[in-house]
């Protein structure tokens, strides 16, 4: 076996039970965890007492140097560190089984895949561990088995992207989708899943550390003192908890408590959540300190919208409830999603939908939705569906071939502008670039930011001698050297899609520009100025100028360091502009040399990165692991029911085609009454037309059948309850245990929530889950509130406005957007 751990990538194998699947990863190790873990066996002869002595004053040394190290107190949920692992996924007839082993030969975990729900896997925020590539795996009580009790995730850090989306796709394969009303639509696999993502901005902080009543604001109104309070210098982060779980954190600020953040935590694919919390924490040398933490109730949380405020942070102490002394105020920016994509199980008006769609180009479909549905953030669905269709490269090729041909722009000017174009071809960069714009800028701008580098060349600005001047213009050559040395030296791994657009753009812009004889010598230099406004002007230096909005640095860098990215920036960016004589300030024309250099190499990265696909040497060469996880996938897919088919994410790009495809409904149903409205008496765009007729259809069906599940709970209710073994299929009988009173609380899940059970038995719906038989809430025993939602959060009847009035017995709890049904 070890012979295969040595290799990369995912390995399979057959076996008498099924697939083997084995594969390399690291394993975040608790300190906890660690100190249980049994070491492997020294082959070597064994030491004499004094070597062994010594060994163990090292080690003691070595102990108090990192007891507070950056491990052990810093990042991490826990204390811990990472360690080599070898993942070994195994079928074992209907089961599923995760080993993890370390050193080769310790079984460190295993986890019962089987068991789990999709959303108990999914990627770790990249603030928890400053890792990216990170997969969080949780699993409660009688799902795994450890040396161990313990409710800590399983982390494990993948070495590229390509292998951690495998291994999601290979494991949730395998689990069980969220997937609603499984028991009384069997045919389709139920009747709708579930999606649910929470966006969080903390972006400032105020008087923190400053502890006031919570109600003071009352007492100014009586004549108190009005004064502003005293600063308190303190460092403070912030931890962010879903159901209690440490999902992110931010960065430390030092200040006068007044922090600013501005950082932004995207966390998708959730289970059922109750709480928001972040907990402000101080930090000291030898512990943190909790100040105050804003708790959020999410059950009721205003959905598809953002909502900003300050939020007061109340006083709390380890193990007990916040109290009613604030500490301080934080800024926060909270949009919270629950998608119910039930569109995907109505195949045929799905694939209407689809077909519709084709007709036009899908940046012609933005541009309609934006101008005449006033749709402003609906381009990354109709992307992923251009993708989805194998028509993306081709459909930018064709509007950029419109927008050249048809230009009236100057030189100086094209592509500069904000066009559907402009703003898709940015889209294209960010969603296929990801890992080559890490590749190209990310280990040297975080060094400089960890070096803290500040260069200033501005006389007016630094205040400093002309010698101090002259030294910031070479340390600011030093560190472009450093930068275009990087970018140079992966040029070849620029990704094939954004080698398609590149190359299509310059070939046009040559052609355009051909016959432009009286300014020839200006122009030929515009095939290659027309790829750097987009690879540069687009990618690259908006990157620099912001590496936090793209995943490069873990947070804001300090106002020196910004000011040091903002001067590397501008140097870059007139590098991409192949004009070295055209400096606005005259400090910066200290770098006139450097420009005229790079001249010849950065007309040869241009040439490289704009490649025509044609060009053999850059074919696309298929990830191999990839590829077969793909396939095996694909195969057992085939054998699965509708929804449980499409709730698992398509490789390469983890596409949710269904979930997109039910975002654009509800966006279109929401916009188009009022479009409607407007344009009352007047020509309306056919196709435009056509496609909102189809979104209204797939809102009437979806309504239709979240009634009919409600229909059918209301009845099943009312059925003797004793008339179904439902502990027949409980996942606790199944393990030989129950979950024990001491488990970590678990957020209550609708009763058409899926089931934990055997998957031989994924189909039917579980009324009782295990989290029932642990002492639940007497009072929720008789009387237990079921939500059941429709596709949008403002769901329209049966009655389809386009098409004439439709009854519905449920039309005005449809029209609400939310059916409740009440259990006794």
């Amino acid at each position: 076996m070890s012979d295969a751990w040595e290799r990369s990538g995912i390995e399979t194998e057959v076996v008498e039970d099924g697939r083997e699947f084995l594969g390399p990863a690291e394993l975040f190790v608790t300190n906890t965890a660690g100190a249980a873990l049994r070491k492997p066996p020294n082959p070597r002869k064994k030491p004499d007492k004094r070597d062994a002595a010594k060994q163990l004053n090292l080690a003691d040394d070595k102990k108090i140097k990192e007891q507070f190290s950056w491990l052990t107190s810093g990042k991490g949920p826990a204390g811990g560190h990472w360690r080599p692992a070898t993942c070994k996924l195994s079928e074992e007839g209907e089961r599923c089984l995760l080993n993890i082993y370390v050193d080769e030969s310790i079984l460190y975990q295993t986890i019962y895949i089987h068991l789990l729900n999709h959303t108990d896997i999914r990627h770790a925020d990249t603030s928890l561990f400053l890792r990216k590539n990170c997969l969080s795996i949780y699993c409660a009580t009688g799902k795994r088995w450890a040396p161990a009790n313990t409710f800590e995730p399983v982390y494990l850090h993948f070495a590229s992207l390509d292998a951690c989306n495998a291994w999601m796709v290979l494991l949730r394969s395998y689990a069980l989708p969220e997937i609603y009303g499984r028991w009384f639509f069997p045919d389709d696999g139920g009747s709708y899943r579930m999606w649910r993502q929470v966006e969080l901005t903390i972006m400032q902080g105020r008087n923190l550390g400053n502890a006031k009543p919570l109600d003071s604001r009352d007492s100014l109104s009586e004549g108190s003192d009005t004064s502003e309070p005293d600063p308190v210098d303190i460092d403070v982060f912030c931890d962010i908890k879903l159901n209690k779980t440490l999902c992110g954190r931010t960065t430390t600020k030092k200040g006068i408590g007044s922090p600013d953040w501005h950082e932004a935590f995207t966390f998708s694919e959730l289970p059922p959540f109750e709480n928001l919390e972040v907990v402000v924490l101080r930090e000291k040398k030898l512990f943190r300190p909790p100040l105050g933490l804003v708790r959020i109730p999410l059950s009721n949380f205003r959905r598809g919208e953002a909502v900003e405020g300050w939020f007061p942070v109340l006083h709390s102490s380890p193990g007990s409830i916040a109290s009613d002394l604030q500490m301080g105020e934080i800024r926060l920016k909270i949009r919270v999603d629950e998608d119910y994509p039930s569109i995907q199980v109505l195949c045929q008006i799905n694939e209407g939908m689809l077909l519709t769609f084709r007709t036009k180009n899908f940046l012609d479909w933005m541009s309609d939705f934006e101008s005449k549905l006033k749709l402003k953030s609906i381009g990354t669905p109709l992307m992923v569906l251009a993708v989805a269709n194998d028509r993306l490269i081709d459909q930018v090729q064709e509007i950029a071939r419109r927008e050249v041909d048809g230009s009236v722009a100057s030189r100086q000017t094209l592509f500069r502008g904000n066009t559907i174009l402009t703003k898709v071809i940015e889209q294209c960069m960010s969603f296929y670039g990801k890992t080559f714009l890490e590749a190209s800028i990310g280990s040297v701008l975080r060094r400089l930011c960890n070096e803290k580098v500040a260069i200033e060349v501005d006389p007016m600005r630094s205040r400093k001698s002309t010698k101090d001047v002259e030294r910031n213009v070479e340390l600011l050559i030093h560190w472009c050297q450093e930068f275009w040395n990087q970018i140079y030296s992966v040029r070849d791994e620029c990704p094939f899609e954004m080698r398609q657009i590149f190359g299509a753009v310059r070939e046009l812009v040559e052609k355009r520009f051909a016959n432009s004889a009286p300014t020839l010598d200006h122009n030929k230099d515009l095939p290659w100025q027309s790829v750097s406004a987009f690879c540069f002007l687009r990618f690259i230096v908006p990157a620099i100028l912001h590496p936090h909005l793209f995943g490069l640095t873990p947070g804001l860098p300090s106002l020196p360091v910004q000011r040091s990215l903002t001067l590397i920036a501008k140097v870059i960016q007139s590098m991409a502009n192949l004009n070295a004589n055209v400096q606005k300030e005259e400090f910066m024309r200290g770098v006139k040399d450097f420009l005229q250099d790079s001249r010849p190499a950065m007309i040869d990265y241009l040439v490289v990165v704009s490649k025509p696909s044609k060009d053999l040497r850059y074919a696309k060469v298929p990830d191999r692991p990839r590829t077969n996880v793909a396939n095996i996938v694909r195969e057992r897919e085939a054998e699965m029911p509708v929804l449980y088919q499409e709730s698992i994410p398509v490789l390469p790009h983890m596409l949710d085609i269904s979930r997109h495809l039910a975002v654009i409904t509800s966006a279109v149903i929401r916009s188009s009454r009022a479009y409607r409205e407007t344009k009352t008496g007047q020509t309306i765009d056919k196709s435009l037309e056509e496609f909102c007729v189809r979104c209204f259809d797939v809102e009437e069906q979806a309504l239709q059948r979240v009634s009919q599940l409600a229909a059918q709970l209301s009845a099943s209710h009312r059925r003797p309850f004793a008339s179904v073994d439902w502990t027949s299929h409980s996942p606790a009988s199944a393990l030989g245990s129950s979950p024990s009173e001491s488990d970590p609380p678990k957020s209550p899940r609708p009763s058409t929530a899926p089931s934990d059970g055997d998957p031989n038995k994924r189909r039917m719906l579980l009324h009782q889950s295990s989290a029932s038989s642990s002492s639940p809430d007497p009072a929720g025993q008789t009387n237990r509130l079921v939500h059941i939602r429709s596709p949008s959060d403002d769901s329209i009847s049966s009655a389809d406005p386009l098409k004439g009035d439709v009854g519905n017995e449920d039309d005005a709890k449809a029209k609400k957007g939310l059916l409740r049904l009440w259990r006794r």
